[in-house]
């Protein structure tokens, strides 16, 4: 059998545009013959998938799934939102979603698991409907959150199907009707966005960047540093109140935090994950013009 060199991988991946693991096997496969490695990689719709691979996927769908006290959300980004309404891509998302219940939150152990009906693991499936489709995809990210004692309440905005949409939150909770007012609280989450549960999970990096806006915002005013100290601390006060769960108010009644109004519901939220499509991914922006001249191959 031919040695397949670390020179001889990085040959085929340029050429193929495929993987490095996946030139790998395909060179494994094929003896180290770099024609037919390309063949196996095409025949196996890894060369074709590769070469969208750096398309940008901003659509998509997000999942999300509820099983006893465990929950889990993941985000499957497409490139457009066409695709979304594909009946297959809602299929694997719903599947992908699902499977994310035993996979502890670590994406690329979700990736590895076995696609039921198959034959294929996940990311292999994904290989295999973006070759299909004809669009680049990625599973961008997996969150599980269980309920020690307690359940989990999910909410999805914009779905398009059971289980699937824009926005997916879980919640969990315990104690009293977690299914009733969980999913209130969910879609609470879903409309405000909050950066923790409360002040003490907060990231400390976040609040001394607040501290330091508005301590220079203070002191622009020319006001003494002993009065700029004390109105910071009213200040962060009111920057905890928009940003942590607990204490924002409810969007449901519009008058008490969320704190007061779990209270009053007999329940204890313990933790929460909210996923927005396609948060934080640079999206090509074309004007009307441009993207019309496009379309016209001018």
């Amino acid at each position: 059998m031919a040695a397949i060199t670390a020179a001889l991988v990085k040959d085929l991946r340029e050429k193929s545009g495929a993987g490095m693991m996946d030139c790998k096997k395909a060179l494994a496969e094929t003896d180290g013959d770099m024609d037919a490695a390309v063949d196996w990689l095409r025949t196996k719709g890894l060369a074709a998938a590769a070469k969208k691979s750096g398309r940008i996927a901003a659509e998509g769908l997000v999942g999300v799934t509820v099983e006893g006290n465990k929950g889990a959300v993941v985000e499957v980004n497409s490139e457009t939102d066409f695709v979304a309404r594909n009946v297959q891509f809602q299929g694997f998302v719903s599947t992908v979603a699902k499977l994310a219940l035993q996979s502890n939150g670590d994406i690329e152990a979700l990736k590895t698991m076995d696609f039921p009906g198959s034959g294929r693991t996940v990311a292999e499936e994904l290989t295999h409907m973006i070759s299909t489709i004809g669009e680049n995809m990625n599973i961008r990210r997996v969150q599980v959150v269980t309920a020690d004692g307690g359940e989990v309440a999910a909410y999805v905005h914009g779905a398009v199907a059971d289980g699937l949409g824009k926005i997916g939150v879980l919640v969990a909770g315990k104690g009293g009707d977690v299914q009733g007012f969980g999913k209130q609280v969910a879609m609470h989450v879903a409309a405000t966005n909050p950066a923790s549960l409360s002040r003490e999970d907060l990231d400390p990096a976040i609040v001394e960047r607040e501290k330091q806006i508005l301590t220079e915002q203070a002191r622009e005013s020319g006001k003494p540093e002993e009065i700029i100290a004390k109105m910071i601390v009213g200040r962060i006060s009111k920057f905890y109140g928009e940003v942590c769960l607990l204490e924002q108010i409810f969007v449901i009644d519009g008058e008490s935090k969320v704190s007061k109004a779990a209270e009053a519901a007999g329940t204890q939220i313990t933790a929460f994950v909210r996923f927005g499509l396609g948060e934080g991914i640079e999206k090509k922006s074309e004007d009307f013009a441009a993207e019309v001249a496009a379309a016209a191959g001018v």
